[in-house]
């Protein structure tokens, strides 16, 4: 808790604030350090939601336990949020090492954030902040990380701004020993996401930490709050600026290890022995990667950069029309996942369209690249 205070930038604001925040812990771990985080931060304690605060391995409000599954496992915090009138909440997961933030718009909807776009929120917070700081570096030791399958907006910020950013390997545990790295070289790391809500805010804990994000949040909430901005607006501010980075990601449930390693080792052999797909639909294929090989067609080398994770499924697409797309075999769980991206470029509101392209091209990737009905695959739920 005191090495909070590190990332605490606003203390006498955060004293002041008439925001409200609420917080649930998902029936986990979460309660009493998020409260014990506020406290630091100068915040009244946000209201927690009453039958989730405490442990219950039964999960027993929801039907997932994974806030990361978005405003249908939210109703609980949203309800409450509504009749104390708080405009945030806050949502740890059982382990309270990943976070997702909701936010009451004018319409009276609610704005749940993806990861990517709470990414955004934060990488630029956390570099405003270290701008107003009086621990300053030169701007080239300053580093973000994200990995590969996340969105690119911190790369947008960092080519804008004169910092660095790097990518590693989905898996937390890779950026973890990256920033230990760039630490024991002097440099000095800011912000670091995976697009599953996992966010490292600072150095103190060097993984994803739902607790210290949960915090910072709520300062840069207030922050907002202050000068009439909501997070929502300053979001849109942040594409204004840096470009829209217009990001899907969701998954199949596939439990058949041999289905998911044909729908991999088809990919590879598409046209022939060891040729990727030139084409999905009409949409042309600039560059592939695959990471399960260490294939990688942008390079000279033909090899690639990231290191080669022979254990996973993992295949990225590159296509003409900018989008970014990989399929990936979940780790953890039985899981075919995609992420999707396509970025503009900074100052052009070109928002609509890159909403419609990228849905055009998830659709095509989903059934030319998957097959769903032939290979029994079952639509996420959610």
């Amino acid at each position: 808790m005191e090495d909070l205070r590190a990332v605490c930038f606003h203390r006498e604001l955060n004293q002041k604030t008439s925001m409200k925040f609420v917080h649930t812990s998902f029936h986990g771990v979460g309660h009493d350090y998020v409260q014990s985080a506020f406290k630091v931060f100068g915040f009244n304690p946000p209201i927690p939601v009453p039958e989730q605060k405490d442990p219950d391995p039964n999960f027993s409000t929801v039907k997932c336990p994974n806030p990361e599954e978005g405003e249908c496992v939210l109703e609980l915090s949203l309800r409450l949020a509504e009749k104390e009138r708080a405009r945030v909440v806050l949502a740890t997961d059982p382990d309270a090492d990943r976070l997702a933030v909701a936010e009451l718009q004018d319409s009276g909807q609610w704005k749940v954030f993806t990861g990517n776009e709470l990414a955004a929120l934060l990488g630029w917070w956390m570099f405003f902040c270290w701008q107003k700081s009086e621990r300053r570096c030169e701007v080239g030791d300053v580093y973000m990380l994200a990995t590969t399958v996340s969105s690119n907006i911190l790369q947008a910020i960092a080519t804008h701004e004169g910092f660095h950013y790097e990518d590693t390997l989905p898996g937390f545990k890779w950026i973890g020993n990256r920033v230990k790295d760039l630490l024991d070289k002097g440099k000095t790391v800011l912000f670091a996401f995976e697009e599953s809500i996992g966010y490292m805010c600072g150095t103190a804990v060097l993984d994803k930490d739902g607790v210290s994000a949960a915090v910072v949040v709520a300062e840069m909430a207030a922050y907002l709050d202050s000068i009439n901005m909501s997070l929502n607006q300053q979001l849109i501010r942040i594409y204004e600026i840096y470009g829209y980075h217009i990001s899907k990601t969701s998954y199949f449930l596939c439990y058949d290890p041999a289905t998911n390693k044909r729908i991999f080792d088809r990919l590879r052999n598409y046209t022939g022995p060891k040729r990727y797909p030139q084409s999905c639909g009409t949409y042309g294929i600039l560059h592939v990667r695959d990471v399960t090989t260490g294939y990688d067609s942008s390079q000279q080398t033909k090899k690639s950069l990231l290191p080669v994770s022979k254990s996973s499924q993992m295949i990225t697409f590159t296509f003409q029309n900018g989008c970014v797309a990989t399929l990936r075999r979940s780790g953890t769980e039985p899981k075919i996942k995609y992420y999707a991206e396509m970025c503009g470029s900074p100052g052009q509101g070109d928002k609509l369209f890159l909403e419609e392209e990228l849905k055009k091209v998830i659709q095509v990737l989903v059934e030319e690249f998957l097959e769903p009905s032939k290979n029994g695959l079952i639509w996420r739920a959610m």
